[in-house]
C-alpha cells in the first residue's frame, strides 16, 4: 500500500467520526440537514453523568451568563435524544448552566443518538479537546477512557493527538493524596508542582512538602531545588568509610519514619561510628517531631 494513503482521522472511531456519521445522527433521520442546528427548550435537557468536570467556578459562571444573557449561546450545546422531547448533554455543560442562570428559555443545539459507551467516549473526549479542563479532571478523563473503552494508553493518545508522557504525566496525578490532588483542581499550586510532588515516595512528606510550597509560596522551581537538595544530604555519607546497615538498623529506620512521618537515615564508618538523620520541612515540623520524640 502506498505511504500517501489517506490517514486515519486522529480521533479515530470517537467523536470525529460518530458526529460525522449519518446513523449516528438523529437530524439525517428527520429530514434535516446533517450539522443543522435545532432551538431546544432547555427544560428539556438534562446533564451527562458521564462529563468529567465536577467543579465548576461561580464568579467564572456568573460572567459567562451576563454573555450569554447579551450575546446568547455562540457555540452550540451537543445533546442525544433520548425520546419523546427529552435531551441529555454530550458537551457543553459549562455554557448550559450559564444559560441557566441568565434565564435562557431555549438553547441552540446539535442533536444527535449514540449508545452509553459511545456517548461516555463523545462527551470525554469532547471535553478534553474544547474545555478548559484542569490537570486533575483531564487525568480522570484519560483514566475514565482507558478502563471503561477499552484503550491504551498509546492509542488513548492517538484518540486525543497527544503524547503518551501527556497521558502519563497526567495519570500519575491520580496517585497523589486527595488534597493535593484538590488543590491542583482549585488551583492552589500548579500541575508542575504535583509532578515533582509525584516523584515522593512517601505520602506524609508529599503532604508536608504541599503546605510548604503554599506556606511559603514556592515556585516548582524551588520545590525541585528542595527536593534535589534532600536527596543529596541523605545518599551522601559524610566520610569516604560509611558501612552498610544491619537488618535491625533497617528495621528501627523503617519503624521510626512510620512513627515520626519523616524520612529518617542512619550513617555509620566500619568503627560503628555514625549519625542519625531526621528530615524535618518548617519549624513547625520540627517542633512536630520533637513533640513525638518527647512523647506527648
Amino acid at each position: 500500500m502506498s505511504n500517501n494513503s489517506k490517514k486515519q482521522p486522529a480521533l479515530g472511531r470517537g467523536l470525529g467520526a460518530l458526529l460525522t456519521n449519518v446513523d449516528t445522527d438523529i437530524t439525517s433521520l428527520t429530514g434535516a440537514t446533517l450539522g443543522s442546528i435545532s432551538l431546544l427548550p432547555i427544560h428539556s435537557i438534562e446533564t451527562n453523568p458521564f462529563n468529567p468536570r465536577e467543579h465548576f467556578q461561580k464568579e467564572a459562571l456568573e460572567e459567562l451568563a451576563v454573555s450569554i444573557a447579551t450575546h446568547g449561546i455562540i457555540q452550540p450545546l451537543t445533546v442525544r435524544k433520548l425520546g419523546r422531547d427529552k435531551y441529555q448533554l454530550i458537551s457543553g455543560e459549562r455554557r448550559f448552566r450559564a444559560a441557566q442562570l441568565a434565564g435562557l428559555i431555549e438553547v441552540p443545539a446539535y442533536i444527535r443518538i449514540a449508545n452509553d459507551q459511545a456517548m461516555l467516549e463523545m462527551a470525554l473526549v469532547e471535553n478534553i479537546q474544547r474545555e478548559d479542563l484542569n490537570a486533575i479532571e483531564i487525568g480522570i478523563s484519560y483514566q475514565r477512557l482507558i478502563e471503561e473503552c477499552s484503550l491504551t494508553q498509546e492509542q488513548l493518545g492517538e484518540k486525543i493527538s497527544k503524547s503518551r508522557s501527556n497521558v502519563t504525566n497526567h495519570l500519575r496525578l491520580l496517585k497523589l493524596p486527595a488534597n493535593i490532588q484538590a488543590g491542583v483542581r482549585d488551583g492552589f499550586v500548579s500541575m508542575g508542582h504535583a509532578r515533582a510532588l509525584v516523584a515522593v515516595s512517601d505520602e506524609h512528606e508529599q503532604i508536608a512538602l504541599f503546605h510548604q510550597v503554599m506556606e511559603e509560596n514556592l515556585s516548582v522551581r524551588d520545590l525541585e531545588k528542595l527536593l534535589k537538595n534532600q536527596r543529596r544530604e541523605i545518599t551522601t555519607p559524610t566520610q569516604h568509610n560509611q558501612v552498610k546497615l544491619s537488618s535491625i538498623q533497617m528495621v528501627f529506620i523503617e519503624e521510626l519514619e512510620k512513627r515520626l512521618a519523616s524520612s529518617v537515615n542512619i550513617q555509620k564508618n566500619n568503627k560503628g561510628q555514625g549519625k542519625l538523620i531526621v528530615t524535618f520541612k518548617s519549624d513547625d515540623d520540627f517542633k512536630r517531631i520533637v513533640s513525638l520524640l518527647n512523647g506527648e
